[in-house]
């Protein structure tokens, strides 16, 4: 082989070796449509309830048609939308324009274990008589069970009847309750208070 050859043989193969060593170059992964994380310590969103699964909850927990029940549920639905829990439970409350009212029951949540509450609470007004009823309510951006256990002040001109149904509004905060009661008894006019959820039982409705 004479010089020539040689030399282009040698610059043939050290191009094929700097070929061979120089890296693959890729495009950067598009990271721009992806989700941003939740921030960090944000509670999870609580699943919620149709309105098919409430007037079904309502009618055989109130012992009421499933027309009554979706009269007011609808009624409320409009407003809130679904719920993120609710409480079935029974209660007893009385008043002669002072008055106060005591209750128990479980709070229900998607993907939760039942939890027992109480509640109580007086109430001030026009308002007379007796009741011992049950009480339905829906619970509205409630996304962990520990966050019901504080007062709720009444919505002021909130309370209306429906098929039979009473239903009110309180809120606390981001949180709104809508008990739906039917029973024995009956109040009269209207009345200013709060209801104070708890994990046990208090005397005093203060």
């Amino acid at each position: 082989m004479d010089r020539r050859k040689l030399i282009t043989s040698s610059l043939a193969l050290v191009g094929l070796s700097a070929c061979a060593t120089q890296p693959v170059q890729r495009p950067a992964p598009d990271f721009s449509h992806q989700e941003p994380p939740p921030p960090p310590g944000a509670p999870a969103q609580a699943r919620t309830y149709t309105q098919d699964e409430i007037v079904t909850g309502v009618s055989d927990f109130l012992g009421v048609t499933a027309e009554a029940a979706g009269g007011a549920i609808e009624r409320i639905f409009a407003q809130y939308g679904q719920p993120t829990g609710y409480i079935a439970g029974e209660e007893a409350s009385g008043a002669v324009t002072v008055g106060a009212r005591y209750g128990r029951g479980l709070l229900y949540m998607k993907d939760k274990e039942p939890m027992e509450v109480f509640w109580q609470g007086p109430s001030v007004g026009f308002d007379m008589g007796g009741n011992a009823s049950r009480v339905f309510t829906l619970v509205y951006n409630l996304h962990y069970p520990d966050a019901i256990f504080q007062r709720f002040p009444g919505v002021e001109g909130s309370a209306y009847f429906v098929g039979g149904l009473g239903v009110n509004y309180q809120r606390a905060s981001d949180i709104v309750l809508a008990p739906i009661r039917a029973g024995v008894g009956f109040r009269l006019g209207a009345n200013v208070g709060y209801l104070a959820y708890t994990r046990q039982r208090n005397v005093l409705p203060f």
